[in-house]
C-alpha cells in the first residue's frame, strides 16, 4: 500500500492480533489496538511502549466501539480461539463470549469500518467447514456442522460474522474481506491455550508424556503466523470479497505432529494414546485448498513447520 493506513485491529493483544500489528508498523501504518484482554495478553504488546504510532484501548468490542481520530482500515480478529481454555474434552469454557463478540463484536466493527468509509477484514476460520465431507476444503464447500454441538459456539459465531459481513457489503457498499483462517502456531500463544500445538509443548517441555485424544489419525494443517500475517495483509489490499482460506497445505497427523515435538524437544517421555476420548464434533481431517489465495493474493506459506515449531519452542521456553 502506498498510503500509511491508520489499521483498527480488534483483539490486536491477542496471538495471530499481535503479530499482525507488527507487520503493519512494519509497513509503515498506525493501528490502533482494542482487546478486552480476555484472552490477549499485555505482554503480546509491551514492545510497543512509547511507540506514538500504536494506541491501545482495553475495550471489549461485543460493547459499543468509540475510537478517537480517522481509522482507514478495520481487521476484525477479536475472539477466543476454538476450543478455547475448555477442557480435555474441547468444550469450550468461553462460549457465550465467543458467541458475543462473533455476532455482536463483528457488527459493532462493521459499524465503525462504515463510519469511517474503512476497509473491513473479517478473520473467520476453517472451523465454518466442520468436520468436513469432502477434502481438501475449498471456499465453495458449505460444511458440515452441527448448530447444537459443543464445538458449536465458535463455528456458528463465525458463519454469522462471515453472513452480516457480507451483508454490509451488499447493502452498503462496505469493502469487505473474509479470511478462513486454518491452524496456525508460532511464538506468544497461550501456554493454556486448549489447542493441540500449545498442549504438547508445554507436556514435551516439562518432560511429560503427551496425551493423543483418540487414536492419533486426525489431521491438522499447520500454518506458521508469519505466513498467516502476510496473507491477511495481501487480502487487505484486494477488491477481493468472497472468503479465502489461509492456511498451509501440507497435513499431518496428530501422533505425527506429537512424535515430531518430542524429537525437537528431546523428550523421553513418549506418548499417551487415549482412545475413544476424542473430543465430540472434532473434524477427523483438515486441510485447505489454497488456490485461491495463490490466484488472488499470490501467496503461498513459506515457513515448513520444523522451522516453525523450532522458534515456537524457544519462545515457549523462555516462558516456561
Amino acid at each position: 500500500m502506498s498510503k500509511r493506513l491508520r489499521v483498527m485491529v480488534t483483539g490486536g493483544a491477542g496471538f495471530i492480533g499481535s503479530h499482525l500489528c507488527d507487520y503493519l508498523l512494519q509497513q509503515g501504518h498506525q493501528v490502533v489496538i482494542v482487546d478486552n484482554l480476555i484472552t490477549g495478553s499485555l505482554e503480546n504488546i509491551s514492545h510497543f511502549d512509547g511507540n506514538d504510532d500504536v494506541l491501545f484501548i482495553e475495550h471489549d468490542v461485543s460493547e459499543y466501539i468509540k475510537v478517537p481520530g480517522k481509522i482507514d482500515a478495520v481487521m476484525h480478529l477479536a475472539s477466543p480461539a476454538s476450543p478455547n481454555q475448555s477442557s480435555p474434552y474441547g468444550y469450550p469454557q468461553l462460549s457465550i463470549q465467543t458467541l458475543k463478540v462473533g455476532s455482536l463484536g463483528t457488527h459493532n466493527a462493521l459499524g465503525v469500518a462504515r463510519a469511517h468509509n474503512a476497509l473491513f477484514l473479517l478473520a473467520s476460520t476453517s472451523e465454518i467447514y466442520g468436520d468436513p465431507e469432502i477434502h481438501p476444503q475449498h471456499e465453495n464447500y458449505f460444511g458440515h456442522v452441527n448448530p447444537v454441538g459443543p464445538r458449536s459456539v465458535y463455528d456458528e459465531a463465525k458463519r454469522f460474522a462471515e453472513a452480516i459481513t457480507m451483508a454490509y457489503h451488499r447493502k452498503h457498499g462496505l469493502q469487505t474481506h473474509i479470511a478462513r483462517i486454518f491452524n496456525t502456531f508460532g511464538p506468544r500463544m497461550r501456554l493454556d491455550d486448549g489447542r493441540v500445538v500449545p498442549n504438547f509443548l508445554v507436556q514435551s517441555l516439562q518432560q511429560k508424556p503427551l496425551t493423543v485424544y483418540g487414536d492419533g489419525l486426525q489431521t491438522r494443517s499447520f500454518c506458521y503466523v508469519s505466513d498467516t500475517v502476510d496473507a491477511l495483509y495481501r487480502l487487505l489490499q484486494t477488491d477481493f470479497n468472497e472468503p479465502v482460506n489461509i492456511g498451509n497445505p501440507v497435513e499431518i497427523t496428530i501422533k505425527q505432529l506429537a512424535e515430531l515435538i518430542n524429537h525437537m524437544t528431546g523428550n523421553p517421555a513418549g506418548i499417551i494414546e487415549m482412545p475413544g476420548s476424542r473430543a465430540p464434533a472434532d473434524p477427523q481431517r483438515r486441510k485447505p485448498d489454497i488456490s485461491r489465495a495463490a490466484e488472488v493474493l499470490d501467496w503461498k506459506p513459506q515457513v515448513e513447520i520444523e522451522a516453525g515449531l523450532e522458534l515456537t519452542i524457544k519462545d515457549f521456553q523462555g516462558r516456561l
